[in-house]
């Protein structure tokens, strides 16, 4: 997202903005609270509507009407009491605000205690974009985001230090409720899932990879072949590798996955293959060639025959429908 307060910037041969937190003057750094109305009225609407890689948490609760917005080749309808979190790396951008009225908390991982941040699992990139919390769970993370919007607005007769310590501990609160609320997507390429149609997806899929899966509940062994994965995917996709790095065997990892995921280690590593693939070639102008040797390809035929195979496009039909349709 790109508004004033926080800088784009480009990566070589990238055309997607890599967005940086940058604090408003007389604001904490780190951590920002502010309502679609406010972000309306102080940032560019064909810039908010432009694909953004931010590298900082996106935490938005619409409050009235309705929103679109896309996640990395996925698009959701929010509605009242719809959740939407966007993790760090995640490309994404807004459809149009005018039809809302909502909050939105942006933050850093930094800004909070690495406890905290472990217990909820800020790291988790593949955790489910859409949350609709209900009854008591919907009253619980309400609460925690008006208490921290309150907060923030005001140093209620706090030195500078202590009130950045009361946000600190006000957003532990609202994370560690966020990262519990229930899941109305049900991930993958197979639509909502959850009560009624409030929240449907549409596009072109693969950005999942946990495919609704709660990670919160996901065994040690998953989790760490998944840090594992995000670290090596481009110099690996064989989980044999990943097997021998972590002291594992591949059906160990292949049942762990899948316990966590509902697919195996192979089809886990080849999804965020995939979608690393469609990010570059949908929001960059490299060459499926120099794409190739980015994933880790021997060449540019390796790359197509694996991107077609995987998803029925080759990689320059995909880029073409994907910006026709953009």
């Amino acid at each position: 997202m790109v508004k004033k307060g926080h800088a784009a910037v480009r990566g070589a041969g990238e055309s997607v903005p890599a967005v940086t937190f940058t604090a408003p003057a007389g604001r904490p750094a780190g951590v920002e609270v502010l309502t679609l109305a406010e972000l309306r009225g102080r940032a560019d609407a064909c810039a908010l509507a432009v694909p953004h890689r931010p590298d900082f948490h996106h935490l938005l609760v619409v409050d009235e009407g309705r929103l679109w917005h896309t996640v990395d080749f996925r698009t959701y309808e929010l509605s009242v009491n719809d959740w939407i979190w966007v993790r760090p790396g995640q490309v994404h951008h807004f459809g149009d605000l005018s039809g809302a009225q909502g909050r939105l908390v942006l933050f850093e991982s930094g800004f909070l205690d690495a406890a905290t941040a472990g217990a909820a699992r800020l790291e988790d990139w593949f955790g489910p974009a859409v949350h609709h919390p209900e009854g008591e769970q919907a009253r619980a993370v309400d609460g925690a985001l008006r208490h921290l919007h309150e907060e923030f607005g005001a140093l209620r007769g706090l030195p500078w230090e202590t009130h950045i310590e009361v946000l600190r501990h006000l957003l532990a609160v609202l994370v560690l409720r966020a990262a519990r609320m229930s899941v109305r997507d049900g991930g993958g390429d197979g639509g909502a899932r959850g009560r009624g149609a409030d929240v449907r997806s549409r596009g072109a899929g693969g950005g999942r990879v946990s495919d609704g899966a709660d990670v919160c509940e996901a065994s040690e062994t998953f989790l760490r072949f998944r840090d594992a994965v995000e670290r090596g995917f481009t110099r690996s996709r064989r989980v044999e590798d990943y097997a021998r790095q972590l002291g594992y065997s591949p059906r160990t990892l292949s049942r762990a996955t899948a316990a966590a995921t509902g697919v195996g280690a192979k089809e886990f590593i080849d999804r965020r293959v995939v979608l690393e693939a469609k990010r570059l070639l949908a929001h960059g102008d490299q060459t499926a060639a120099r794409i190739a040797v980015r994933l880790g390809f021997a060449d540019a035929a390796n790359f197509a025959k694996f991107f077609q195979h995987r998803t029925g496009s080759t990689p320059i039909s995909f880029r073409t429908e994907v910006r026709g349709a953009a």
